[in-house]
């Protein structure tokens, strides 16, 4: 099992008037921390949706936030796949301060939809093989 970690620094940008990351903005950075997964699996966004007959929409997202973030503060988020099922697979990301505590939690809900078709398939078999690398133990 591995965990896909990627470290980022938070941005003037990334907060709201009181300079507190902006809630939104922590599904920014997970699907930041997504997109690399699905690169490093060999299913670059780019082409997924450019060659292969199946989309990934995310029909569920959740988020906690368990500690204020305020501009400069170093996070690592960590994504692992909590589960693997017939049409759909869920990741759960982990928002780490520079102590290693968290900092706040968010989980996302992705399904297979045909571009054809446009309703649920099954997960394709390559994509099933890659996402159990980093499938989290039961």
């Amino acid at each position: 099992m591995a965990t896909l970690k990627k470290k980022l620094t938070v941005r003037l940008h990334d907060t709201d008037a009181a300079g507190i990351l902006f809630y939104a903005n922590q599904f920014l950075y997970i699907h930041d921390v997504y997109e690399e997964l699905l690169q490093l699996i060999g299913l670059p966004v780019a082409s997924m949706l450019r060659d292969e007959p199946f989309i990934l929409p995310i029909v569920h997202a959740e988020s906690q936030y368990l500690k204020p973030l305020t501009v400069g503060d170093e996070i690592t988020i960590a994504v692992q796949v909590a589960k693997i099922g017939e049409t759909s697979f869920v990741l759960e990301y982990e928002l780490l301060g520079v102590d290693g505590q968290s900092v706040g939690k968010a989980k996302t809900v992705h399904v297979a939809i045909s571009k054809q078709t446009e309703k649920k398939i099954a997960l394709p078999e390559k994509l099933q093989r890659a996402l159990k690398t980093f499938q989290s133990a039961p």
